[in-house]
């Protein structure tokens, strides 16, 4: 496979710090959707307490799409209420969360996210499965990530698809893989339905739907400007690079602000 040296099955885990076990899970609940307030470099330390406990783990970044979605997608929103770690990563839900009083100290997003993993899978020993994307983006996503971290252990590489019958074919790959962390990129909310489906077999100790990252990390759609990052002008950028996304950007978020900033207020769940 292209740009993914494949490593056998002996696993080291590490524990950051014993911080995981003490964090309390402070959430904020909009339109119904509970998201965890973590700052990112919260969310790492629960993760790296995932990873070292060796049980399976399901993390979901959450924006406001996926909040519409969860409102008429009853099995989705049972995915996203169930998984152990929900991050605020759309910018949509920052305003939301500021304008009725109760504040994220942060946003987490699917990209950080998946850069400081494979920088602490370096650093650990950790390996890495990439599933997803079209055919041979993956393997250049994994070959970014190996430039930027020449340590990194790859397990295994495969497009393969979130359809039901495709499901054995893949069981086997990471199977034979034994990765440590599963990056799964069929967009939502196929990769959430496929990972709720697939990790109580899989077992893999962390598994992560991340979207379009790999499109991100091999270069096949530039990534904003990090001005433009900051700024939550992700939307815009996007908007200007792929303009036939109009409809899902210029529609679909401002229904969401809309309908969150009516929802009476919610309070902080823990």
């Amino acid at each position: 496979m292209s740009g993914c040296q494949f490593v056998g099955q002996n696993r080291t885990y590490f524990r950051l710090s014993s911080m995981n076990d003490d964090l309390s899970r402070r959430r904020i609940r909009i339109l119904g959707v509970a998201i965890d307030d973590v700052t990112e470099a919260e969310a790492l330390e629960r993760i790296a307490g995932f990873i070292a406990s060796g049980a399976s783990h399901h993390v979901v970044t959450i924006n406001p799409e996926f909040v519409m979605e969860a409102r008429h997608n009853s099995a989705f929103r049972q995915v996203l209420a169930g998984a152990e770690l929900a991050t605020p990563d759309g910018f949509g839900l920052l305003l939301v969360a500021r304008g009725r009083g109760t504040p994220f100290r942060g946003r987490v997003t699917g990209v950080a996210l998946a850069e400081q993993i494979a920088a602490l899978a370096a650093q650990h020993g950790w390996s890495l499965f990439l599933l997803g994307a079209a055919p041979g983006v993956a393997e250049r996503a994994a070959a970014a990530l190996q430039r930027a971290h020449p340590t990194l252990r790859i397990a295994g590489c495969y497009a393969g698809s979130p359809r039901p019958t495709d499901d054995s074919a893949i069981h086997q790959r990471i199977a034979q893989a034994h990765p440590d962390v599963l990056l799964v990129a069929y967009g939502h909310p196929a990769q959430e339905l496929w990972i709720a489906r697939n990790q109580p077999r899989l077992r893999v100790p962390l598994a992560i739907g991340v979207g379009g990252v790999f499109d991100y990390l091999a270069g096949v759609v530039p990534r904003a400007p990090a001005w433009m990052r900051k700024a939550g002008l992700e939307w815009l950028y996007r908007l200007i690079k792929q303009p036939w996304r109009w409809r899902r950007i210029l529609v679909a978020v401002p229904l969401f602000l809309w309908a969150a900033l009516r929802e009476p207020r919610r309070d902080i769940q823990r």
